[in-house]
């Protein structure tokens, strides 16, 4: 909701896609994203998951991929989302866990994720001093899910190893971005 007021207060002519992933307060999110682009006369694109994951897949992943799908079907030519800079230590901790260290891109094929430095509590703020609704997700307190395991769990526990991380990952989002901009020239 932080980065859909962003866009809004900056006067673009803006397509809100709304994908419900059909969890606990997933009609609530969309009743809230469709009264603000009512009240603001934004146009409003939304779809929702139908179906149940296939068996053994993750359900995270699931919905990932559902989301992504959805995307790309609306051939938009530039999707922006809301990827915070907090994204991004969660997904470079999670993916190191695994064996294959990865930062999210700041822009990969029609995806722009011009928070991905941004920290959370900052986007929180805003939403709260620009009194601009939104919804918290209970499903993010369930530690069962791997994301939030790592969110909960293991980023407070690397914060006290290295109270710097953010620093740490924000730089490497930059030092990223410039190698990918080196490379396409």
């Amino acid at each position: 909701m932080a980065a859909l007021d962003f866009l809004r207060n900056g006067r673009k002519d803006i397509t809100v896609l709304h994908f419900n992933h059909g969890t606990s307060h997933a009609n609530e999110a969309q009743q809230l994203v469709t009264g603000y682009c009512k009240k603001y006369d934004i146009k409003l694109v939304t779809d929702r998951i139908l179906l149940s994951p296939p068996q053994g897949e993750s359900l995270e992943n699931y919905w990932r991929l559902c989301r992504y799908a959805f995307f790309n079907m609306c051939n938009a030519e530039s999707i922006i989302t809301c990827h915070h800079l907090d994204d991004a230590v969660e997904n470079w901790i999670f993916t190191s866990l695994h064996g294959n260290p990865m930062m999210i891109p700041l822009a990969r094929d029609q995806f722009i994720r011009p928070f991905l430095a941004t920290p959370k509590e900052f986007l929180v703020d805003w939403c709260d001093r620009k009194e601009v609704p939104y919804v918290n997700d209970p499903s993010n307190l369930d530690v069962s899910f791997m994301r939030n395991y790592i969110r909960h769990e293991i980023v407070p526990r690397a914060t006290r190893v290295n109270p710097g991380i953010k620093k740490v990952i924000k730089k490497k989002i930059f030092q990223m971005q410039k190698t990918l901009n080196d490379l396409s020239v």
